[in-house]
């Protein structure tokens, strides 16, 4: 299962990376800001994507609506609640930081199902 991380902080992009690569995942990537995520989705496959809500104080709405509009299953992972999340954001499958392993894995693998 190939994931994409979208996340700017980089030790937690780092734990969520080793998380999914202890479960089996393969993280082909990782962007920490809407228009690094935007090159990777457009540029790749992806089975999967973990997607922090805010990224570097810019909504990820626009990096959700893009993963709508190619049917990849996304994640919402944030410190914010899953009530505050709007547009593209909202009725996504969400977890709140930090999120454990086996939950996190879990909904990922979910994700592809």
């Amino acid at each position: 299962m190939r994931v994409l991380i979208v996340e700017d902080e980089f030790i937690i992009a780092m734990d969520n990376k080793f998380m999914l690569e202890d479960a089996g995942c393969e993280v082909g990537g990782v962007a920490a800001s809407v228009k690094e995520a935007e090159q990777l989705i457009d540029a790749n496959g992806w089975d999967a994507v973990l997607l922090d809500a805010n990224l570097n104080g810019d909504s990820a709405e626009p990096v959700a609506a893009r993963l709508r509009q190619r049917g990849v299953p996304f994640l919402v992972l944030s410190g914010y609640s899953a009530d505050q999340m709007k547009g593209a954001l909202s009725n996504a499958p969400f977890l709140s930081k930090p999120a454990e392993s086996e939950t996190l894995v879990s909904a990922v693998r979910a994700l592809h199902h």
